[in-house]
């Protein structure tokens, strides 16, 4: 349970103590006689609510109330005031007092008027007590309460120590290991120095070798004039992620196993040694002991790379990392999407709860996504997921959903895109409510690159 810090400043010394009796047993209470020694005192901790006096001496209750919402806005403030200040109280409403309250100050009046302000911080002071938990320094961590992954980050604290020593991660696709690998390089003693993700599906096989390695000026048809430094180098004194390495070819395998045996590599078209010191951290959703089996993936370089694992869980193995997760995801895109959303209903979280999130922690963000974007209320309704979730998931709507297997008499293959592109374009379009910007969003496009294929396939 929260226990919320409320600072009282007002220069009567009866109506502190009045106000800290009443408040003290549900609430961390914190006493200022003036404005300066309050805002002062700011720069060290900030409270999550302030109840402060309209009538102070020296600096007024509206000139701190205006420094207070310059430099922290977010923290709500309630004025005190007596009836004679009503002129005071609209004043300080247009700067962006939260409310305010009259004296004499009747308690079941304060009460109900705490819980209002206490309720529209509830989510980010929710969000910033689970990321407390393991963030330091403003480090990268997973969000979640659960000792699945409790257990991941106390494990990652203790090998993150060593900077030389390599780290497989391996997880579901979506369960955030690009996050945990982050987490590893922040942790690490080469925190300094660069974190550089490689993620073998971003380019063509035959690329690789000069992705990874560089390579000199002319070392072939298109090459750089300059030259080009390859991930590898740029990781010099940091750490290089190698996202899905289980999909390396096995020329690829033997590449990247030739720099971790010596720290060494030639770039494309070059003669010149280069030596770089840099921790790998590598990562797939594969199962890579059975790829060794098989010869699919080079005994060598798997024990290279496994000198020591870090298994990330499902979330269907941390289902109490849902609801934390999902305030989390529903912070950021407030954020992003300019709005005030408090939290979820009972049955947007009851919902959640029961959903399989066969596309784990990335799955439960995009819905989370779609549902901010729609959203016209001051919370995630159930309602918001189901639509969402029936135009997105209902496979019978797709003809493209029907053609798993070519077949031997083949397919339009044209026609067939075209018609899923309309079903898509039209779903969007009536989950945005016809605003062609959300709809855009809704199918990662550009407006402009929506209007055009709206214009082109559906009217035409």
């Amino acid at each position: 349970m929260i226990k919320y810090s409320i600072a009282i400043v007002d220069d009567e010394e009866i109506i502190r103590d009045a106000l800290d009796i009443t408040l003290s047993d549900k609430y961390n209470i914190s006493l200022f006689e003036n404005a300066e020694l309050f805002i002062g005192s700011m720069k060290k901790k900030t409270p999550d609510l302030v109840l402060m006096d309209i009538g102070l001496p020296v600096m007024s209750g509206i000139e701190a109330l205006g420094i207070i919402k310059e430099r922290y806005n977010d923290i709500p403030v309630i004025m005190i005031t007596a009836y004679e200040d009503i002129n005071m109280v609209i004043q300080s409403m247009k700067i962006g007092a939260f409310d305010f309250i009259l004296k004499p100050i009747n308690p079941d009046i304060l009460e109900l008027t705490i819980k209002k302000a206490i309720s529209s911080i509830a989510l980010t002071k929710e969000v910033k007590v689970l990321q407390e938990k393991y963030l330091k320094d403003n480090q990268p961590c997973f969000v979640g309460e659960s000792k699945n992954i409790e257990n991941v980050m106390d494990f990652i604290n203790m090998v993150a120590k060593s900077p030389d020593t390599p780290i497989m991660i391996l997880g579901e696709t979506g369960t955030g290991k690009e996050i945990i690998a982050r987490a590893i390089h922040a942790r690490s003693p080469v925190s300094q120095g660069p974190f550089i993700p490689v993620n073998r599906s971003a380019f063509p096989a035959e690329q690789l070798e000069s992705e990874l390695l560089g390579h000199e000026s002319g070392a072939f048809s298109g090459a750089s004039k300059q030259g080009k430094k390859g991930f590898i180098e740029e990781a010099d004194a940091g750490t290089l992620f190698f996202d899905e390495v289980a999909d390396l070819s096995l020329a690829g395998q033997a590449k990247l196993l030739r720099f971790l045996e010596s720290g060494e590599f030639y770039k494309v078209g070059g003669t010149k040694k280069y030596h770089v010191r840099t921790r790998v951290v590598s990562a797939t959703n594969k199962k890579i002991e059975a790829l060794v089996k098989k010869e699919k993936f080079r005994k060598d370089l798997y024990f290279r790379l496994c000198v020591v694992k870090a298994e990330i869980p499902s979330l269907k193995e941390r289902k109490e990392d849902i609801i934390p997760l999902a305030k989390h995801f529903l912070l950021e895109f407030n954020q992003k999407f300019s709005k005030t959303l408090t939290g979820f209903s009972k049955g947007a979280e009851e919902y959640l709860l029961a959903h399989e999130f066969t596309g784990n922690a990335r799955e439960l963000k995009n819905m989370i996504e779609r549902a901010v974007l729609i959203s016209k209320t001051k919370r995630l309704e159930l309602d918001e997921f189901e639509d969402s979730l029936n135009l997105f998931n209902d496979k019978s709507k797709l003809n493209i959903a029907q053609h798993k297997d070519l077949g031997p008499g083949g397919i339009d293959l044209a026609k067939l895109l075209k018609s899923t592109e309309k079903q898509f374009m039209e779903q969007a379009f009536a989950l945005s409510k016809g605003n062609e910007s959300k709809a855009a969003r809704l199918l990662n496009m550009n407006h402009h690159t929506f209007r055009y294929r709206w214009k082109k396939i559906i009217k035409k």
